[in-house]
């Protein structure tokens, strides 16, 4: 066993490396498990009835690779705490929970090599939470770089040896690291969220590869439209009070951080886009006639975008009313929604998704748009590319520029060195800038104001089970 002492890097640093070499790299997976302590609330499967019974489901997983060690997994920045996770993939099988039955086959498809998800954090709001990670090295190139790093300290390269490679004696980043500018980023961001949203509350229930039916088999099974284990969860206690006085579950202080501009705190002031759409707009029955050209008929008591998906619906935007006070985030979301639904022609939307690569997806969107029949399939499809799009673009734009900031502020307390910018309160900041709307939490926080950006940090209240799971679980959609 080769133990690390001396590293030259930081464990910010240390996570790169390991991601980007994954593949020459396995985990001692018993060895993460006996020494992991969960730092959230421990769920478990299956969902509560009235009288909040558990009610299990009816299918279980069994694990297929059920060997010593496992692939090094991937590993996500949070994009609001300095908080690392580590996401490792599992084969499994699905068999019934009473007889242990295999399912063969779901939906026209071969269920008996499934995949399921184990998320451990490395590291948690600032602290590191997995002391260490024993691991076998399989490529000498990566061997190499580790050792350089001063991670391992074995002088020849075995294949067959285990390194412990140590993480609780890392510091957490370099104090001259540099950092991407966010300046302008919000806005960028901003735009593409609310798009994203609008995409994926068309495609909540819908599938470019699978129909309807297949969907409804899929979900019966456990099983997301990708074809991921997805089973239910919920809390292991009924009454938070309770287990909070029985010692179930404890509270402490998370730190939370956010970026947002002079008009906008942060992205959490952004609405969904059912929820935007509701407050903006109305939706319809369009009724055609030989002797006018349309007319719309009665308006529907709730707008949702799934609607959309009708033929004979068609939305009108509300009239001004006294009672509704516009907000900065109306102003942001309102053009992305008037170009969407095509009130608008002021290149918003096509302005977005020519950013991220989708522009060629905009054609059946504006088809869509100017009243032509367009294949359902074939939109679908076009949805599906533009959301994945969106997705792989914002969340390049988080590693790259954004959570490696986040995790600085959050692991050291302070803005890098490189950043100007002078430390404000709730009370001072909405002085300033009157249009600002904060939480409670966010009243008690502090703020810097970075260039035409505010970045925000404020204490929030986490709970977490007391009690130790060594098999966290999460589902991919």
């Amino acid at each position: 066993m080769e133990i690390k002492t001396g590293a030259k890097i930081s464990l910010l640093e240390l996570i790169k490396i390991l991601e980007e070499h994954r593949n020459s790299i396995i985990i001692n997976f018993k060895h993460l498990q006996e020494n992991y302590q969960h730092q959230g609330i421990k769920r478990i499967k299956g969902v509560r009835d009235t009288k909040g019974d558990l009610i299990e489901p009816w299918l279980k997983t069994q694990y297929i690779d059920a060997g010593e060690y496992v692939d090094m997994g991937t590993f996500e920045l949070n994009r609001n705490t300095a908080t690392i996770n580590m996401l490792i993939k599992r084969r499994v099988k699905l068999v019934t929970a009473e007889h242990k039955t295999p399912i063969i086959e779901v939906a026209g498809l071969l269920a008996n090599d499934l995949y399921k998800f184990n998320n451990y954090t490395v590291v948690s709001d600032g602290e590191v939470n997995i002391r260490s990670l024993r691991v076998k090295i399989s490529a000498k190139k990566t061997f190499d770089l580790l050792k350089a790093k001063g991670v391992v300290l074995a002088e020849k390269f075995d294949f067959s040896s285990e390194y412990e490679i140590l993480l609780d004696n890392l510091s957490l980043v370099t104090f001259d690291a540099h950092f991407n500018n966010v300046d302008g980023l919000f806005y960028e961001l901003a735009q593409m969220k609310v798009l994203l949203s609008i995409i994926k509350a068309h495609l909540k229930q819908k599938s470019d590869v699978y129909i309807p039916d297949q969907l409804d088999e899929l979900r019966k099974h456990y099983l997301s439209k990708n074809v991921y284990i997805n089973f239910p969860t919920t809390n292991e206690y009924t009454d938070i009070n309770t287990a909070l006085a029985t010692g179930v579950i404890d509270t402490r202080v998370s730190y939370k951080i956010d970026i947002g501009s002079r008009d906008i705190l942060n992205f959490g002031k952004l609405m969904s886009a059912n929820q935007f759409l509701d407050r903006m707009y109305r939706a319809y029955v369009h009724e055609v006639s030989p002797e006018e050209n349309s007319q719309t008929g009665e308006a529907f008591q709730k707008a949702k975008f799934e609607m959309t998906w009708e033929e004979n619906i068609c939305f009108r935007r509300k009239s001004p009313s006294a009672r509704m006070k516009i907000t900065a985030v109306d102003d942001l979301m309102a053009p992305i929604f008037d170009d969407f639904l095509g009130f608008e022609n002021n290149g918003i939307v096509s302005a977005i998704l020519n950013k991220v690569g989708a522009g060629t997806d905009y054609s059946i969107l504006e088809a869509k748009r100017n009243g032509i029949l367009v294949n359902k399939e074939k939109t679908v499809t076009a949805f599906t590319a533009a959301n994945t799009k969106l997705s792989h673009h914002i969340d390049r734009v988080y590693r790259e520029n954004i959570s490696p900031l986040i995790f600085y502020i959050g692991s050291t307390g302070i803005l890098p060195g490189q950043i100007d910018g002078k430390a404000l309160s709730a009370i001072e900041l909405a002085a300033k800038y009157p249009n600002l709307q904060f939480s409670e939490d966010e009243k008690n926080g502090t703020f810097f104001e970075v260039g035409n950006s505010i970045i925000g940090v404020y204490a929030k209240t986490e709970y977490y089970s007391t009690r130790i799971s060594t098999n966290v679980e999460t589902c991919t959609p």
